[in-house]
């Protein structure tokens, strides 16, 4: 980072966000609209294309490259009995991604994406949210940079996704951050947490939110405050991913917080991205409706690694053939 504090770069990238090539999506909507079928029938699927091709400027819109990143962070706030997993399944989950062996990585061959899981410094847990800030400005900063990082290959299709113990009170925390209430609204089960663990978790969001005090006004600093390193990496790809005009696929509670906070930030931010599923977590679907955000699949899906966003490129990949396949057909 060059300037003089860590978070001001993103701040002027935030402020700074390329528009969609609404010429592109014009001539997509035009095309299915000589195609010869009933108007919008459709549906989503015109929708879906019309969406890539503002936020590709390529229309009709072509989906050869998709990727799928997955990142995965512990949390020092485990350490109140908030998850019925180890910390280790973080790490256990990432090992067995790079064996082949886990759902993610079925579903990525399924449908021809590629995939990478980012062990963001899983032997060192942010510190206790409770007690002080998960991460320094710096430190946030740096693995928002290294979330930019996710496209360095090339991709025009981004799905992101998360891995991490114990992220669901870490995410129900930023959300109350950003969008006010307390843990009784935004703690629920996560990976399986019983009636009592969730009352802790509701406690553990209401610790954070006393200790950080009026410090969380700011979306950015709520992110390091109270958030983690798969969300801080989260929100940059995001951020990376529209300023080099590639569309987005959301998934998870993480990454929907991840999210939010560059939604609070500027609320156009998210404008490239769609949310790929919703997850039976109560909270999912209260935040996504404050963003905007309406789901492609409802599967109830929670196992996290991005497999809703693996199985909505899908259909996204579908909705750019018929485009581009209708499209040939009209010109024809």
């Amino acid at each position: 980072m060059t300037s003089a504090l860590p978070f001001d770069d993103f701040r002027n990238l935030l402020a700074n966000l390329p528009a969609a090539d609404t010429a592109a999506e014009t001539r997509v909507r035009t095309l299915f609209a000589k195609a010869d079928k009933p108007g919008n029938s459709l549906g989503r699927i015109e929708d879906i294309a019309a969406w890539l091709a503002a936020w590709s400027g390529r229309a009709p819109p072509a989906v050869t490259r998709p990727l799928m990143a997955v990142f995965a962070g512990n949390h020092g706030v485990t350490r109140h009995g908030i998850s019925p997993r180890p910390v280790a399944a973080t790490a256990n989950a990432v090992e067995l991604c790079a064996a082949g062996g886990a759902a993610i990585n079925q579903i990525c061959i399924a449908y021809d994406l590629g995939l990478k899981v980012f062990d963001l410094a899983l032997h060192i847990p942010t510190a206790d949210i409770t007690e002080e800030a998960a991460l320094d400005e710096r430190g946030c900063a740096a693995t928002m940079a290294f979330g930019m990082e996710a496209i360095a290959g090339g991709t025009d299709l981004l799905c992101l996704g998360d891995l991490g113990v114990g992220n669901s009170t870490v995410a129900a925390t930023l959300f109350a951050a950003l969008f006010g209430g307390g843990g009784a609204d935004w703690a629920g089960p996560g990976s399986g947490a019983d009636t009592a663990m969730q009352a802790r978790k509701a406690d553990v969001v209401d610790a954070a939110l006393a200790f950080h005090g009026g410090h969380l006004g700011d979306p950015l600093e709520a992110l390091r405050r109270v958030g983690g390193r798969e969300f801080a990496a989260i929100a940059g790809a995001i951020l990376a991913a529209r300023m080099q005009k590639i569309p987005v696929l959301l998934d998870g509670l993480a990454a929907t917080a991840a999210a939010a906070v560059l939604h609070g930030v500027n609320p156009a931010a998210l404008d490239h991205c769609l949310l790929a599923s919703l997850s039976p977590e109560p909270a999912h679907a209260h935040a996504a409706q404050r963003l905007g955000l309406r789901p492609l699949l409802d599967l109830g899906i929670s196992h996290g690694e991005g497999a809703g966003a693996a199985l909505a490129a899908g259909l996204v990949k579908a909705a750019a053939l018929t485009s581009s396949g209708m499209a040939a057909a009209v010109r024809g």
